[in-house]
C-alpha cells in the first residue's frame, strides 16, 4: 500500500475541515488552519477538535483507530499542563504519576502520556512528539481510543508554553 506524505495528508484534513460547516472546525478567523495558531499568549487554547483529527488521521495512516476527546481526559491534561506551567518545568510527575491522576476519574485498563514544552503550536508539539520515538509509540498505540490534550502558557516560565496528551483505551 502506498503511503501519502504527512503534509499532504494534513493539507486534505484541513481542507475536510473547511466544508464540514459554516464555522470551520479547526480554524481561526484569520482562515489559519488550528494546527497553526501561536498558543503563546494568555487567553490562547490548543483547538482539541484539530489535535483529535490530526493524531487520528497520523494513526489512520498506519491503519489504526481513531481518537475521540474525552471530557475527563481533557481536564486531567488541562491540570497537567498548568502544573507543569506553573512548576516552571516539564514531567510526568509534576502531580502524581499518569495513573495516580487518572484513577478514579474514568474506566481505562491503560494510559499513555507525551508531555512536551517550548512549542509554540499544535503542529510543532505534534512533529516533535512524531520524532521521538517514545512519543510516537505512544501516538501510535493500538489499544488506544481516546484522548485530553491542552497547554499552557505562563509568559515568565523558561519554555511559554507547556503541553500536555493523554491517551487511553
Amino acid at each position: 500500500m502506498r503511503r501519502i506524505p504527512f503534509r499532504l495528508t494534513l493539507l486534505a484534513a484541513a481542507l475536510a475541515l473547511a466544508g464540514c460547516s459554516s464555522s470551520p472546525v479547526g480554524f481561526i478567523l484569520s482562515g489559519e488552519p488550528g494546527f497553526y495558531k501561536k498558543l503563546n499568549a494568555t487567553a490562547a487554547k490548543v483547538d482539541t477538535l484539530a489535535a483529535r483529527d490530526m493524531i487520528s488521521i497520523y494513526r489512520a495512516n498506519q491503519n489504526l483507530a481513531r481518537l475521540t476527546v474525552d471530557p475527563a481526559l481533557q481536564a486531567a491534561a488541562e491540570e497537567q499542563a498548568l502544573a507543569m506551567a506553573r512548576a516552571d518545568r516539564m514531567s510526568h510527575e509534576v502531580r502524581g504519576t499518569l495513573m495516580s491522576r487518572l484513577d478514579g476519574r474514568l474506566d481505562h485498563t491503560s494510559a499513555v502520556e507525551n508531555i512536551s514544552a517550548g512549542y509554540h503550536t499544535l503542529a510543532e508539539a505534534f512533529s516533535g512528539w512524531r520524532d521521538s520515538p517514545a512519543h510516537n509509540k505512544n501516538m501510535l498505540n493500538p489499544a488506544m481510543r481516546r484522548m485530553g490534550i491542552a497547554t499552557a502558557y505562563v509568559p515568565e516560565s523558561k519554555y511559554k508554553v507547556y503541553w500536555a496528551l493523554i491517551l487511553t483505551d
